[in-house]
């Protein structure tokens, strides 16, 4: 058939038609009735053209297009509800082509016109996971197709409901981000807080975040022990705000946060990455990946990482390897199995504590780069993983997986840090710590037919163990003579602290079953339904100063409950409700001699999502409150406790608020992601304090947090160039109480800090970046600690710094 004609309109113009006016243009009223038919797709990737003639007999549609016109393009498949015009824009993505509708209800393909730079950019290649597993590497984007990390099933943004970010590979390069840390530092809606010089936690609407994920299975996150995973071998972060026990089971109802790592690809790639900043911070990157074989049925994948970097603080040095790879092998048409490792080591020479305040919390001005521990202190980590996952896809759709994840993680420290009860002082540790995680899992998923329509359900279950050992000792090393305005890290030589002192091990076991189903009422209207029981159990041992004592509890058949309804308003936008909860463990006891029961967090959320040009871009608005209850609290009369003490289910914490979010392109130019959070946590009840009821729940976290970042590629002749720019801005932050008789209040008032991106294509296979974060050199305090009389953990912010980066794409 002719090559149609076009104007040279942006691409963006012809998304919108190609959605809106396409279904306009359908006059009589079979095809208008036709194109508001939504139907639901499980169509793999691979040949556009096998693809494009699937859907048109799975729609009853009439698609016309030459031949020549699909040669040798793939399209990355479609899953899920979709009308036609919404089908066939998310299987022509990435392929440069477009649908239009004609009169009749039938649709005809043509060729985008070259997007401004086209002519000297490689072309993006969709393979075939980019759609089925939501894959974000190489498309260029700031969203993903779909993710899994709040239902265990395979959906758009838009269809979960509940809060989501995702950091995509794209994302990650265009801000220089390297570690997890980064990731947070960027995400709507997360904190991140360090309590000392290793010590990062993560924060979400209030709450302490405590699990991690990779890709989907359970793993520990604890920022003493175990080292800030490497992004290097990480194709995008997936993070669901609020509570997620039933992918998580035991936890705080604050957010999941799931890695999901590269994977091996089709066809071969080689990648090399070489970076140098500030404070001399150099870092190279090698990513190669590939078939194995001549038919491609056996791929591998291997990331190494090397970074060497100084700090703005003095003395502190960190330096880090990661060592990654893969394999993927077809074991038959429907049968896949991958397998691999990973080894990452941080060498972090760095103390316990950060800069101290007053005694009265008042600001001591003291330099950014003050380093108040000794040339002798480290803390180091290094951790190992291995996993497997087994996939067979059964020829009535439905899919078994099979998971396992093997971990261990190793952590030396020995570290000081400042103290000031209205005088200085300066406690020292030396502890060695080893944690083993383990991570099984096996479900099966697919659709079923009830009343007539299909539905999708979700069966599985996992087991998950956690076993820690902690040694070491720790002791004051200097009371007297400390100036905190003349300090010298090489004035003290290195301690010997008796490493028998303290020993502690505890072993957590998790066992799990759950069920989930997305039913199909209507064509606007999708119901999730899930429950999880959960087997938990805690066992410890510890010895201190020679004392030796065993606990333990455990939670049987605590059962966690979903509920989500997503009904379509049109085209574009969803309105969604839900409710989830996650049960938290505690190992008090009541006046009856048993254990509390597990603190139970409950999660209400309604919104509104929209999906527009394709899913190229995707917003949201939300409203969530979160109930925390059972918290545990020491009852104030104790006569009858059989025990030393006894506790009473009295609290309850409540976290209610707003989030705003929007990822994606907003033209084929310009990319974007931002988000706005505001987040009220305040104590409801609490029978043994009322005097708290009322308070807010922590003030060290900002009520009002904003985070915005940007790429945009410039035109004509200057094409090859392109500019970003971020900024992150929070409210007033702050902590007040007692310090040995007189009150104190250390605070950080409401800051912005500003960051730019330019970068320059050099050529099909060369990209030039240069990154300046803290743009203004805005000077301010990241994390404040707790309290002024104990550990001088408060840290200041990154002073002004770049990072320019060169990347090799073969």
């Amino acid at each position: 058939m002719p090559h149609r004609t076009l104007p040279r309109l942006s691409l963006l113009a012809l998304a919108v038609a190609q959605l809106t006016l396409a279904p306009a243009l359908a006059a009589e009223p079979a095809a208008a009735a036709n194109a508001a038919v939504q139907r639901s797709y499980d169509i793999p990737a691979g040949p556009l053209e096998a693809a494009l003639n699937r859907f048109g007999r799975e729609a009853g549609i009439t698609l016309s297009f030459s031949t020549d016109l699909a040669a040798g393009l793939r399209s990355p498949g479609l899953q899920g509800s979709h009308d036609p015009a919404g089908g066939l824009a998310r299987l022509l993505q990435g392929t440069g082509l477009a649908a239009e509708a004609r009169g009749d209800g039938s649709y005809t393909l043509y060729r985008l016109p070259m997007s401004v730079g086209e002519a000297t950019l490689a072309p993006v290649t969709v393979m075939e996971q980019n759609v089925r597993d939501g894959t974000t590497e190489d498309t260029g984007s700031y969203t993903t197709g779909s993710m899994s990390t709040a239902t265990r099933m395979n959906l758009s943004i838009r269809e979960t409901p509940q809060s989501i970010s995702v950091l995509t590979r794209q994302r990650m390069d265009d801000q220089a981000m390297e570690t997890l840390e980064d990731v947070v530092e960027n995400t709507p809606g997360i904190i991140l807080s360090k309590a000392g010089g290793e010590r990062p936690a993560i924060y979400a609407r209030g709450f302490w975040l405590q699990k991690m994920t990779y890709d989907g299975l359970a793993g520990a996150y604890d920022g003493d022990y175990v080292g800030s995973p490497n992004l290097a071998m990480y194709d995008r972060v997936e993070i669901v705000r609020g509570a997620t026990g039933l992918t998580s089971g035991a936890g705080t109802p604050s957010a999941a946060i799931n890695m999901v790592r590269k994977k091996p690809t089709r066809d071969f790639q080689l990648n090399l990455t070489g970076s140098i900043g500030s404070w001399d911070n150099y870092r190279t990157e090698v990513d190669a990946a590939g078939p194995l074989n001549q038919q491609g049925s056996l791929r591998g994948r291997a990331v190494l990482s090397y970074q060497d970097k100084d700090s703005f603080i003095d003395v502190v040095n960190n330096k880090s390897s990661l060592v990654y790879a893969t394999l993927e092998a077809d074991l038959g048409p429907r049968t896949m199995l991958s397998v691999g490792g990973s080894y990452q080591k941080d060498d972090n020479r760095n103390t316990w504590g950060g800069v101290p305040w007053a005694a009265d919390g008042s600001d001591l001005h003291l330099p950014r780069s003050s380093y108040f521990g000794y040339d002798w202190e480290y803390w180091d980590k290094e951790n190992k993983e291995v996993f497997i996952e087994l996939q067979h896809r059964f020829a009535n759709d439905w899919n078994l997986r099979l998971t396992g994840r093997k971990g261990w993680s190793d952590m030396a420290y020995l570290g000081t840090h400042l103290t000031n009860y209205n005088t200085w002082a300066q406690p020292g540790a030396e502890y060695d710590a080893y944690l083993d995680t383990s991570s099984y899992e096996i479900n099966v998923s697919g659709p079923f037919a009830l009343l007539g329509r299909q539905h999708e359900l979700v069966l599985g279950t996992s087991f998950q163990e956690s076993d820690r050992l902690l040694a070491g000792g720790q002791g004051i090393l200097r009371n007297t003579g400390i100036d905190i305005y003349n300090w010298d890290s090489g004035s003290l030589a290195r301690p010997a602290f008796d490493l028998s002192m303290l020993r502690n091990n505890y072993l957590i076991e998790q066992r799990s079953a759950y069920a989930t189903t997305r039913l199909n009422p209507h064509d606007d209207l999708k119901i999730i339904l899930g429950t999880r029981l959960d087997w938990y159990q805690y066992d410890t041992d510890t010895s201190w100063m020679g004392n030796a004592t065993t606990s333990g509890y455990k939670v049987t058949r605590n059962v966690t409950k979903y509920a989500g309804v997503i009904y379509d308003l049109n085209e574009h936008h969803s309105v969604y409700a839900s409710y989830t909860d996650i049960f938290e463990p505690q190992s008090q006891s009541g006046f009856s001699g048993e254990l509390l029961d597990p603190i139970l967090g409950k999660n209400y959320e309604i919104g509104i999502k929209g999906e527009y040009f394709g899913g190229a871009l995707n917003a949201s608005a939300a409203l969530f409150r979160i109930d925390q209850v059972n918290r545990a609290a020491l009852a104030q009369n104790q006569a009858g406790c059989p025990i030393n003490n006894c506790y009473e289910a009295s609290g309850k914490v409540r976290s209610e608020g707003v989030e705003l979010e929007v990822s994606g392109a907003l033209n084929p130019n310009l990319n974007l992601a931002a988000g706005y959070t505001y987040t009220d946590a305040t104590y409801v009840r609490n029978d043994t304090n009322t005097a708290q009821e009322g308070t807010r729940f922590d003030t060290a976290f900002p009520e009002h947090l904003f985070k915005l970042g940007t790429t945009y590629r410039l035109h004509g002749a200057l094409n090859q160039w392109r500019v970003g720019a971020g900024i992150q801005w929070q409210s007033e932050i702050y902590k007040e109480g007692v310090n040995a008789g007189t009150p104190f209040r250390i605070e950080q008032k409401a800051y912005a800090v500003a960051n730019i991106t330019l970068g320059y294509q050099a050529s099909k296979n060369v990209d030039l970046q240069l990154n300046v974060d803290n743009l203004f050199d805005k000077r301010y305090y990241h994390s404040l600690g707790s309290h002024p009389g104990w550990g001088g953990v408060a840290r200041y912010g990154t002073p002004r710094n770049f990072m320019l980066t060169a990347r090799y794409k073969f």
